[in-house]
């Protein structure tokens, strides 16, 4: 069973960085995109960045471009999202996410549990 753990999540003053992290096991990945959302209470389930393991192609979302940068290191397993320049429209849970083949849309096929961003003005 494909399992992913998000961490890293805090508080954060506006203009200030994060790095989540998320840690994947129970597969192997091969042909899979590797995806960053985030949802803030009241609003959908929005895109953030991906990426394609097999070849390392990333796509980010307009808000965030710039300033978010998605990467791994696979003999930890682990994706992460450097988060730089955090705005308080930045404050969401964020969601680690996986799907066999390549989408932006929230329908991937595994889920973290999320972590928690917030950033204060």
């Amino acid at each position: 069973q494909v399992q992913l753990v998000e961490s890293g999540g805090g508080l954060v003053q506006a203009g200030g960085s994060l790095r989540l992290s998320c840690v994947a096991s129970g597969g192997t990945f091969s042909g899979y995109t590797m995806a960053w959302f985030r949802q803030a209470p009241g609003q959908e389930r929005e895109f953030v960045a991906c990426m394609y393991l097999s070849g390392s192609s990333t796509r980010y979302g307009d808000s965030v471009k710039g300033r978010f940068t998605i990467s791994r290191d696979n003999a930890k397993n682990t994706l992460y999202l450097q988060m730089n320049s955090l705005k308080p429209e930045d404050t969401a849970a964020y969601y680690c996410a996986a799907v066999h083949g390549w989408t932006t849309a929230p329908v991937y096929d595994y889920w973290g549990q999320g972590t928690q961003v917030t950033v204060s003005s």
